[in-house]
């Protein structure tokens, strides 16, 4: 007989408690194999396929599309035959299709039959033990699986679904399914069970449509939009940093002339192009190493400080699924072209939404440039649970007093958001003064490495 295993959704990256599913990759009642991916999911950090490590017959699907799921709920469930294989769950599928084919046209087996748009429609596969029915808030659309007398030779049993067209029916008419005994071999929902229940309540969809009409009328009324996938997700984070964690910020003005006589030295020899993210980038690595304080976070159960040996450097990056925060890892141990390079590939990445979520987790401290648009300051919440973060500014032409002499001047506003918990302000403003000094003075780099 076959045992029908249950997969759970996995932790898809670090901090993760759920994903939504955003398209399934199989049907029920289709054959899978081992390490098949079978659901594409967006989580908060990407968007992902999930593959079973199960292989056989796909008997239950738990979650529509733009559902959310929890790490470590029920995902899919498939019939596995230990001894007889895949091959003798496809081949009695296709016998008990045949079976039920020739009573009714209108019902049907297993694999699921082609739709419209060359998008397969779903076919419920009740599970096949007998004592292990699918959960009610799976997707399979089947009735309780009812108990099968033992065959003469030992052959996986397929318990028959219900047809597309009786699915698209009590769809249509809005009938539940699953209140529903069938009047067809072994339970089997027909379409004349589904046109009694309509019978029988057809007051009943009636009202239930008009109140969904009416909540969703109101709701639009009041321009109320529902937050979900990578939006709910950035909610409940800056939520749970803006509860947790006592920031404060602290800001300063800087000459950026220099840098930028500097970046333009660079671009002017053959080679990769310096961006200015990439020289801040580096300059926020040698302020790390000088202020290690800030390269930080706090225990889940706040008795503690965990210092960081390595800088993971995080960036801001908006992409077309909002705002995410890739990471460059070891970014202490680059060069500024190195950390230009892999700057450009993720901000690519972000850009197209094409990002793992090994990529979007595990940073230990953020560079967050909003100057990108058009604005002076900010007060960014942290990324939790890190430390610190460093914000930059537009760098404009403004009227500054460079060598006792009123100037014009390429100057930026620098803000410094930190953890109270690890450090005070005094460690805070000296990291702060420092980057803007580097800023000022890119040369002071040079001392540092």
């Amino acid at each position: 007989m076959p045992v029908v295993r249950e997969f759970k959704l996995p932790d898809l990256g670090e901090g993760l408690t759920g994903a939504e599913v955003v398209r399934w990759m199989v049907e029920v009642g289709e054959v899978i194999a081992i390490d098949q991916p079978v659901v594409e999911v967006e989580t908060a950090k990407a968007v992902v396929e999930v593959p079973c490590p199960y292989g056989g017959v796909v008997t239950a699907l738990y979650g529509a599309e733009g559902e959310e799921i929890a790490v470590g709920a029920p995902l899919i469930t498939v019939a596995v035959a230990p001894a007889e294989g895949a091959e003798a769950l496809v081949a009695a599928e296709a016998a008990a299709a045949a079976a039920v084919a020739a009573e009714r046209p209108l019902v049907g087996y297993g694999v699921a039959e082609p739709a419209k748009g060359g998008r397969r429609a779903r076919v419920g596969v009740a599970p096949v033990t007998a004592a292990a029915p699918a959960p009610a808030a799976a997707l399979t659309l089947v009735p309780a699986p009812v108990a099968v007398a033992a065959p003469v030779a030992p052959v996986p049993v397929v318990v028959p679904v219900i047809s597309p067209l009786v699915r698209r029916l009590a769809r249509e008419q809005g009938v539940d399914l699953t209140a529903l005994t069938g009047s067809g071999p072994d339970g089997l929902i027909m379409r004349a069970d589904v046109e009694r229940a309509v019978a029988a309540k057809v007051t009943a969809p009636a009202a239930a449509a008009s109140a969904t009409a009416a909540a969703s009328a109101a709701a639009s009324a009041e321009g109320v939009i529902p937050l979900r996938g990578l939006r709910k997700a950035v909610a409940e984070k800056l939520s749970r940093s803006h509860r947790e964690i006592p920031a404060a910020t602290c800001w300063v003005d800087a000459d950026a002339t220099e840098l930028m006589a500097l970046r333009r030295q660079l671009n002017a020899t053959p080679g990769p192009k310096v961006s200015v993210l990439a020289l801040l980038a580096k300059i926020c690595t040698v302020a790390l190493d000088r202020f290690p304080e800030l390269n930080s976070s706090v225990t889940e159960d706040g008795s503690g400080i965990i210092r960081h040996s390595v800088v993971h450097l995080g960036f801001a990056a908006q992409g077309e699924r909002g705002l995410v925060v890739p990471v460059v890892r070891d970014a202490h141990l680059r060069s500024t072209d190195q950390l230009g390079e892999e700057l450009g590939r993720l901000t690519e990445g972000a850009r197209t939404g094409a990002l793992k979520p090994a990529e979007l987790t595990g940073g230990t401290f953020t560079l967050n440039n909003y100057g990108v648009f058009g604005v002076d300051g900010s007060t960014p919440i942290l990324n939790h649970p890190e430390a610190a973060m460093l914000g930059v500014g537009r760098i404009v032409a403004k009227p500054w007093v460079h060598q006792g002499e009123l100037a014009v001047r390429q100057v930026t506003q620098l803000s410094f958001t930190f953890d109270h918990r690890v450090c005070d302000g005094g460690t805070a403003g000296g990291f702060l003064r420092f980057v803007a000094d580097c800023v000022e003075q890119p040369g002071m780099l040079l001392r540092q490495l």
